[in-house]
């Protein structure tokens, strides 16, 4: 069915969590497997019929922040949602208490089980306000970053729209568009702060109310992270420091003599060559027909795919007034459809947010017929694998879309995977220290984000911008707001990525098949357990970022990226 085509109905959110009752005290009182498979079959239904709407309306908020009808829609999800999460509580409380568990495990897997045990710790119907006034907030921030008109050049843009002067070949330029961007944060610095600093107290407060130290152990619980833990995390910040942080900092002076600049400032850093950065070749509609074709050739799996998705009309990729910032994939379940989401601007970004969030949706299309919620994606972390990886595995494409910068291309966008990964782990360290320490004031936070730049990104130089130096880099990033402990996932599954890349490398089909595997299983194992089907190296492992920084390091060298 075409996206257009599907209709949405306002859910009775009582009427459903009342279903939802009887279902559960049906499932308890099954005197056998049998019986309680059945009714897991009639609850999975209900949750995926939940999981529609709300998606329907996730998606066309998104594309339309303006549009009074889903705007009211979204706010009644935010306000009515974590009545269904109190309901899907109860019932993970129930399955893994049941008496024939193991039988229960051989069709539905360990992976559901798994989770159901690591969420019953996460939600107790006290919360329920306080999870209530967090979506609030997490929408607030959202219509902020949505509403975003910035006046440049005559004209009136959105911070998607803002993106290619950002990359101007024109230093003047580039200066004034990162200007005119940060001065709308400092014009609503208030509104930043005031958000966030009530983000962290809910947070903080409904993890005291489940019995947690602070809210660090109850994000860390909500993600699912059912193999490893905090300390895990910290030794990969520190293999980051010592392999990944010297070699950036490289890349950056050499960027800096590539463009012959004295001091590379914040505003030249997206800029990677002095005669411009590679751009695709045609608009949008010629983006999607040359992804079209690469997807044909890739393999039968990504035609059909990609087919789908353009039949279906289950693509929204142009930058546009009102929309919301970023990009992203979801899915549909009653359709067993996925979306991608996007905001094209005319720069590399645009294809390489298309492979990325293709690599989501192909992975949910390939696991689509999985009949768990949980199962439609993998955890957060392991999601990124897919999507990170399809930006290396569609490489020998690039040609079509960059003709003869596509080389270029592949510099660019090797160079800033690998300059990216100090940056997402800086995120990481920030959020453990603010949630450690709730109770900070918004100038202490932002001191704490100036002393972990400095130890990430040493060769940082914001050239006096008040709201910079003052610490505010981090308000733009809107997965701090709404998403805590998520960015992490881009660094662990970036690292899992550069394996593919290395693999396609070496023998591009066997590349292919540890890919389509992990796909297939889509959300049915743990992230560690993903990484073993994919034949890949945990990140967690001493030494794993060392054994993709080599090859990297001599592929770049290799290119004399000067004569771009």
């Amino acid at each position: 069915m075409r996206f257009t085509e599907m209709l949405y109905e306002k859910p009775d959110i009582q009427e459903m969590a009342g279903k939802f009752s009887l279902l559960i005290e049906k499932f308890e009182g099954s005197t056998s497997a049998e019986k309680q498979d059945e009714v897991l079959e009639e609850i999975q239904r209900l949750r995926m019929d939940y999981n529609s709407r709300q998606s329907l309306v996730y998606i066309r908020h998104s594309m339309n922040t303006e549009d009074e009808f889903y705007k009211e829609q979204q706010a009644y999800f935010d306000q009515n949602g974590p009545i269904m999460e109190g309901m899907i509580n109860k019932y993970y409380q129930k399955l893994i208490n049941t008496p024939f568990r193991r039988e229960l495990e051989l069709k539905w897997g360990k992976q559901l089980f798994r989770i159901a045990e690591n969420s019953v710790k996460t939600f107790d119907e006290s919360i329920i306000p306080y999870l209530q006034k967090e979506n609030q907030l997490i929408t607030s921030y959202q219509q902020l970053m949505a509403a975003a008109n910035i006046e440049f050049q005559g004209q009136i843009l959105n911070l998607s729209q803002l993106g290619p002067y950002v990359q101007s070949t024109n230093r003047e330029t580039r200066k004034d568009a990162q200007e005119s961007l940060w001065n709308y944060f400092l014009e609503r610095e208030e509104d930043l702060d005031n958000i966030y600093d009530e983000l962290v107290h809910v947070r903080h407060e409904m993890a005291r109310k489940l019995g947690y130290p602070s809210f660090v152990e109850l994000a860390y619980a909500r993600l699912n992270r059912t193999d490893y833990d905090a300390a895990m995390v910290a030794r990969f910040r520190r293999q980051v420091k010592q392999e990944i942080v010297p070699i950036a900092s490289r890349l950056r002076e050499e960027q800096r003599n590539r463009l012959q600049l004295e001091n590379l400032r914040y505003y030249d850093e997206s800029l990677t060559f002095a005669n411009g950065n590679p751009h695709p070749h045609g608009n949008a509609d010629w983006i999607i027909a040359q992804a079209a074709q690469m997807y044909e050739e890739l393999s039968p799996e990504t035609g059909q795919f990609f087919r789908n998705m353009q039949e279906n009309e289950l693509m929204d990729l142009l930058a546009q007034k009102g929309k919301a910032v970023g990009g992203y994939c979801t899915v549909i379940p009653k359709y067993e459809a996925p979306f991608i989401f996007a905001n094209f601007n005319g720069t590399y970004h645009d294809v390489t947010v298309l492979t990325h969030e293709a690599g989501h949706a192909f992975q949910s299309y390939m696991s689509r017929k999985l009949p768990v919620p949980e199962y439609l994606f993998p955890t957060l972390e392991a999601c990124e694998i897919h999507s990170m990886s399809m930006e290396f595995i569609t490489w020998p494409w690039m040609d079509n879309f960059f003709a003869e910068d596509a080389d270029k291309f592949r510099y660019k966008h090797l160079s800033e995977a690998l300059t990216f990964i100090p940056y997402g782990v800086a995120v990481d360290e920030f959020q453990h220290q603010i949630y450690s320490e709730p109770n900070l004031s918004p100038r202490e936070r932002k001191e704490i984000w100036l002393n972990i730049e400095k130890e990430y990104l040493p060769h940082r130089d914001y050239e006096n911008n008040p709201f910079l130096e003052a610490g505010g880099y981090w308000q733009h990033q809107t997965h701090i707001y709404t998403s805590p402990f998520f960015y992490i996932y881009y660094t662990l599954a970036q690292v899992c990525a550069f394996q593919f890349w290395k693999k396609r490398q070496e023998n591009p089909e066997e590349a292919w098949k540890d890919y389509l595997r992990i796909c297939r299983v889509g959300g049915s194992r743990s992230f560690l357990d993903i990484v073993r089907e994919g034949r890949l190296m945990s990140p967690f492992q001493e030494g794993a970022v060392a054994s993709v920084t080599a090859p990297i390091t001599r592929w770049l060298d290799s290119v004399d990226a000067s004569r771009f």
